[in-house]
């Protein structure tokens, strides 16, 4: 069983940044960020795989926010830059552990998840 440690978020600023960190318990094919915001269904944000080093992001956030990992890719990072109210909503970090038939894009793909981050962005 992994473990998702997630720490971070809070209320900014429109425009401000902010950065989510999450510690798995153990290293995983890859690691994600998903957000929720009340009413809305849980959205893709970004994601990073180890094998290949690929990063995925959502058109929403591209060019705004990083994914990164430390140099033992357990710790995950989302670095939130030029940030706006619609961002506004619980983050989480997710596990995927195998390479799957999923896309790392995709909630269905994740085995384990954080317990969630609130940021708020004010306008």
């Amino acid at each position: 069983q992994v473990q998702l440690v997630q720490s971070g978020g809070g209320l900014v600023q429109t425009g401000g940044s902010l950065r989510l960190s999450c510690s798995a318990s153990e290293r995983t094919y890859a690691l994600g960020w998903f957000r929720q915001a009340p009413g809305k269904e849980r959205e893709f944000v970004a994601a990073k795989t180890w094998s290949g080093g690929s990063t995925y992001y959502a058109d929403s956030v591209k060019g705004r926010f990083t994914i990164s990992t430390d140099n033992t890719a357990t710790t995950v990072y989302l670095q939130m830059n030029s940030l706006k109210p619609e961002d506004t909503a619980a983050y989480y970090c997710a596990a995927k552990t195998t390479f799957g038939t999923l896309a790392a894009t995709t909630a269905r793909a994740y085995d384990y998840w954080g317990q969630g981050t609130q940021v708020t962005v004010s306008s």
